[in-house]
């Protein structure tokens, strides 16, 4: 079959003997081989064949396939997205190969962030797992089915650090530390392109938004960021740097500005920066829309320079608008746009399809007609063990007053709460091809694990909200979220007379999906009110109240903190949610997670994250003082702390211990730790190193992440943990932009979260 398209598309172009000899396949997958026939490609394109492999196009109500098929025909599509079964694949790729001149393969993206069918858990409870091998696990799962369904390419993953938990989008992503989301989003771009983003079941990984999207002001969506450049290369930028090194062939550009110039118009981020000095070769992507709105940003006063500035800057391909189509003909031909800067764009959007293997064979992730599934949706498809075991190590135990948990399984237990049962929650926003009827709820995931031993009595309790104006919110494009028409307190008295009969209580509350999603910002991060009023119907029958959280961001729980006997933080958790909690809960599953982000205790102290700049006056929680850097209104510091969760057992760490107390420029030191499970049951935990620069050229952070590892430890047991430090450790950017590790002596802080650890010195030469 390779044989026969490749031979099929070299007919088609009648081209000279020597081009066609090039076209015969299977073409070397090395990138001298693909720049020779991109070029020899590019040599027999008219200009508006070029400018259609730069169109990105949605399929939606307003481009229907129809219409989209038309296109394909005349060349003016260059890869789809929003098409996810085989057929609709295979019939615009036959469109193709079948009628369009030259027939260049499309290639077909989408959206899997945590999971194409298989939904695991949002990349916020990843991160909460601080366990590579699971993120691995997740893209490798992902990747697979995303190629099963014919899909070459993914916007994932989102590697945007925030400090904003107003920010939406935060569930999107792997929390507020640099060095995490570094890790993380390298893990799944290595996970999900394999060896080769041509291989059958891997995927070309986009990773978004570049850049610093996370950091914009006031947690709303879409809005500006202004940060010096410091900031900018020391906090938010390693993470997509880190995501390039690891082989990310696409870049989505993010829509936000960045002091004050638009991402989509910024020749600097893009070329200077990102092709310049991150020598990246693969393709850029606008996000949705985001050329027409360089308008609205002040920056293009008409369609027609909004193009030329966004072509000019760096955008190789333009997602779901009809802008390049329409007006880049006309700006070559005033010579606005040159002839060798549209080759430039068009010749990344080749170079990635020959890299995903398309020149090869065009049905590569699709394979025979006969082989199409014949139920999309078939649970054959699935993955659910995978999906349980990352949904497990994604939990963080945040309380647990008099060992309330784990729960007994002969026990009659009250479940409560408006997320108690809803499938299409606990799958959480960016759910891709998931279906909601297959994912496992709360309810059925203990009634699962009780297996009639115990009983399980259940009551919604209250609506998500009672405010008609976020009810319409979240149901503005879907039935997203069911409103029950009866009173809160009929729904009130209903949970309390179940509460009455039961041992204890479990309330399930937190967020809808869409309240933690795209233009979901809040600017409150409290429960709705019908859920606060539940807590506190259901904490005065005396019951134990255990209270299990699904949400996409930080929330401040002070409230409900001094309500609950215990508290299980669960995030979104996938598919396979219902059962995984149920797996905690009931204690056939040790918690192991740790927070990503700072719990803030209010709005009012945001932005908290735990690796801030020291000022020169502290404050001393032991010896408060007035003329200080605090608020007198309230307790100061975060609720619970970057690094934070609790297990079924008990850890001790003993001592640092430095290999040496020096660090030579061009050498290493190593500093240990002895973790000891001094509890009655197994458990795993994650053993964290910070770094300290305590007198450098600027103010460095009071402390930052700079290592971690995932231990399991059996009751009694105990392990050595060892962390080798050297000079880039140390490295940060300096005040005339250099990056550098200066010499002095540096803290060592190594714990099982970000507040409670030992601490060491060394000395860097």
């Amino acid at each position: 079959m390779k044989w026969i398209y490749s031979v099929s598309l070299a007919v088609s172009l009648a081209m000279q003997p020597a081009f066609a000899d090039t076209l015969s396949g299977p073409h070397p997958m090395t990138e001298q081989a693909r720049d020779a026939y991109v070029n020899q490609l590019l040599s027999k394109m008219t200009l508006d064949e070029k400018i259609g492999q730069m169109r990105l196009i949605s399929v939606g109500p307003d481009t229907p396939k129809e219409a989209i098929r038309d296109m394909i025909q005349h060349g003016q599509v260059g890869a789809i997205f929003n098409t996810v079964t085989r057929p609709d694949i295979r019939a615009m790729q036959d469109q193709v190969m079948q009628l369009s001149r030259l027939k260049i393969p499309l290639f077909f993206a989408y959206d899997v962030v945590h999971g194409q069918r298989t939904i695991f858990p949002i990349p916020l409870g990843l991160a909460s797992s601080w366990d590579l091998d699971a993120v691995s696990e997740v893209g490798r799962v992902s990747a697979y089915e995303a190629a099963d369904d014919g899909l070459n390419m993914t916007w994932a993953p989102m590697v945007d650090v925030t400090r904003e938990p107003r920010w939406g989008r935060g569930s999107e992503g792997f929390g507020e530390d640099t060095f995490l989301t570094s890790q993380m989003g390298s893990t799944m771009v290595k996970a999900m392109q394999g060896k080769s983003a041509a291989d059958r079941y891997a995927v070309m990984t986009s990773v978004k938004h570049f850049a610093a999207y996370g950091a914009v002001e006031g947690g709303r969506d879409y809005n500006t960021v202004d940060m010096s450049p410091q900031r900018l290369f020391q906090d938010y930028l390693p993470p997509y740097k880190a995501s390039l090194d690891a082989g990310s062939g696409g870049v989505m550009v993010a829509l936000n500005s960045l002091n004050g110039t638009p991402a989509t118009a910024d020749s600097w981020l893009l070329k200077d920066l990102l092709r310049g000095e991150w020598k990246f070769k693969g393709i850029t992507i606008s996000d949705h829309g985001a050329i027409k709105e360089l308008i609205k940003h002040g920056v293009a006063s008409d369609p027609q320079e909004a193009v030329r500035i966004a072509l000019k800057s760096g955008i190789d391909m333009s997602m779901s608008d009809e802008y390049y189509s329409k007006y880049l003909p006309g700006l070559v031909k005033s010579g606005a746009v040159t002839m060798a800067e549209i080759d430039d764009a068009a010749r990344h959007v080749l170079n990635v399809k020959y890299d995903m293997g398309l020149f090869n064979d065009p049905y590569s992730h699709l394979g025979p007609k006969g082989s199409d599934p014949q139920d999309t949706n078939a649970e054959s498809r699935l993955h659910r063990a995978e999906a349980r075991d990352v949904a497990r190590k994604s939990m963080v135990l945040l309380k647990n007053w008099r060992e309330t948990l784990p729960l007994k399984k002969t026990a009659t237990v009250a479940l409560v709460g408006p997320l108690a049962d809803s499938q299409r929650d606990i799958m959480g926003s960016w759910s891709a091809a998931g279906v909601a009827k297959q994912s496992i709820t709360l309810l059925q995931g203990m009634r699962n694990a009780m297996n009639g031993k115990g009983t399980v009595l259940y009551a919604k309790g209250a609506n998500i909200s009672d405010n008609k104006g976020i009810q319409n919110f979240l149901n503005l494009y879907e039935q997203a979220v069911s409103v029950d028409t009866r009173t809160p307190q009929q729904m009130i008295d209903e949970a309390v007379a179940q509460a009455k009969k039961a041992d204890v209580v479990v309330a399930a509350v937190g967020e809808a999906q869409g309240m933690a999603h795209e233009a979901s910002s809040r600017s409150e991060l409290a429960l709705p009110a019908s859920q606060q009023k539940l807590l506190a119907a259901l904490k005065a029958t005396g019951k134990p109240l255990v209270i299990v959280l699904m949400n996409g961001r930080a929330l401040t729980l002070v409230n409900e903190d001094k309500l609950a006997d215990a508290m299980l933080e669960t995030w979104f958790s996938g598919t396979e949610g219902g059962n995984a909690i149920a797996d905690v809960l009931f204690g056939d599953y040790n918690p192991s997670g740790k927070l990503p982000v700072t719990f803030p205790r209010s709005v009012g102290q945001i932005p908290l994250y735990y690796n801030h700049l020291p000022t020169g006056r502290p404050y001393n929680f032991e010896k408060p003082n007035k003329y200080t850097s605090h608020y007198y209104d309230a307790i100061n510091g975060p609720l619970y702390p970057f690094g934070y969760g609790l297990s079924y057992t008990t850890f001790t760490v003993s001592p640092v211990k430095m290999s040496s107390r020096t660090l030579p420029r061009n050498g290493t030191v190593e500093a240990s730790v002895t973790v000891t499970n001094t509890g009655k049951r197994a458990g795993a935990t994650v053993v964290q190193m910070y770094l300290n620069d305590p007198v450098a050229s600027l103010s460095r952070p009071v402390q930052e992440l700079r290592g971690f590892k995932r231990i399991m430890l059996q009751a009694g047991e105990s392990q050595t943990v060892r962390f080798k430090i050297d000079a880039e450790a140390l490295k940060f950017w300096n005040q005339k932009m250099q990056h550098v590790a200066e010499p002095g002596k540096f803290n060592v802080m190594i714990g099982l979260d970000s507040v409670r650890t030992q601490d060491a010195q060394f000395d860097y030469l």
